[in-house]
């Protein structure tokens, strides 16, 4: 295969196992983000094929070339964190070259590039800017400038945006998927932020206790995540437990006990529907988004009209609605 293969990783730290047997794929020009929580292994993944973790078994490959013994800065890979480490000694335009002035670039094409990826992130004319007199956005933006200098294969960003407040991570996010889409560049994304990962990915893989516990498109994942960890992971709130027989307050929902997703993007207020009490009233990106609950069970969905806390709706469970879930 083209571009990235990890194949049946592991990795551990003093016998502790932090990665088992993890495979991914990621092809020329698609954007693969790593969701879950801390300690899942996202993190120790991306160094892992950056060269940075020793691994314990499995392979990293390239274009099917094996890269074990290929040291990291002859990978041919970018690495950005969430602290950008821009030098506080260099300029702007400094901080950017750094690593082509590292590979021996002629100054004249070097001036040229960094010119040119300054201007890819919006930052024309930013080069003999002091770094100390740069916003966290700016400075994330010259830190992603950085990396993306050198024309890397893959581009590995961890948590990059992970320390900027939410109105601006948001933005940020948006113009790094068309930046990144414009140039075709393959990219590993790390971050626990399921917003952020639904609105950059390509293709999302969950990871859970050092594994990936779902891949897929973004619409896959969210439609079926297939366990409760997944579900969780990308933001899934309506998680209703079922009794012995399948049944719950709100009917019988399976043939046994266990766990099934009521998605809230499936459920729908209208007359004639099972009697819910109003619990919550909350206005999110334009949308009235409600909690309700029928007997012992809470559910959160949007409604398409205005209901104030103690109402009574009627609540309308469409029939592809419940997704059954395993517990790992």
């Amino acid at each position: 295969m083209n571009g990235l293969t990890v194949a049946g990783v592991s990795v551990g730290f003093d016998g502790t196992p932090v990665l088992d047997g993890v495979d991914l794929a990621v092809a020329p020009g698609e954007v693969v983000v790593l969701l879950g929580p801390s300690g899942c292994g996202k993190t120790t993944l991306l160094r892992a094929v950056a060269g940075l973790e020793p691994t314990l078994a499995g392979t990293i490959s390239w274009d099917g070339v094996d890269l074990a013994g290929v040291p990291p800065h002859e990978r041919g890979f970018g690495l950005m964190f969430q602290d950008h480490a821009l030098f506080p000694h260099r300029d702007v335009a400094g901080n950017v070259g750094f690593g082509l002035r590292m590979a021996g670039m002629p100054e004249a094409h070097r001036d040229e590039r960094v010119g040119r990826v300054l201007d890819l992130v919006g930052l024309s004319g930013f080069g003999p800017r002091s770094v100390a007199t740069l916003s966290g956005g700016e400075a994330q933006r010259v830190a992603l400038a950085r990396s993306l200098a050198p024309g890397p294969r893959l581009l590995m960003l961890d948590e990059p945006l992970g320390s900027l407040d939410r109105a601006l991570r948001d933005r940020l996010v948006d113009e790094l998927g068309v930046l990144l889409r414009r140039l075709g560049q393959a990219a590993i994304h790390v971050t626990h932020d399921h917003d952020e990962a639904f609105a950059l990915a390509d293709r999302i893989a969950v990871m859970a206790d050092g594994r990936i516990a779902r891949i897929g498109t973004p619409a896959a994942v969210w439609s079926d995540p297939r366990t409760v960890a997944v579900a969780r992971s990308v933001g899934h709130r309506n998680l209703v437990s079922l009794g012995a027989d399948g049944s719950c307050a709100l009917g019988r929902l399976g043939s046994g006990p266990g766990t099934v997703l009521v998605r809230g993007d499936r459920l729908t207020l209208g007359d004639d529907a099972l009697p819910a009490r109003v619990t919550g009233v909350a206005f999110r990106n334009g949308r009235v988004e409600l909690a309700v609950s029928v007997g012992d069970i809470a559910l959160y969905l949007f409604a398409d009209r205005a209901v104030v806390r103690g109402d009574t709706v009627g609540l309308r469970i469409a029939g592809d609605a419940v997704v059954p879930l395993a517990d790992s």
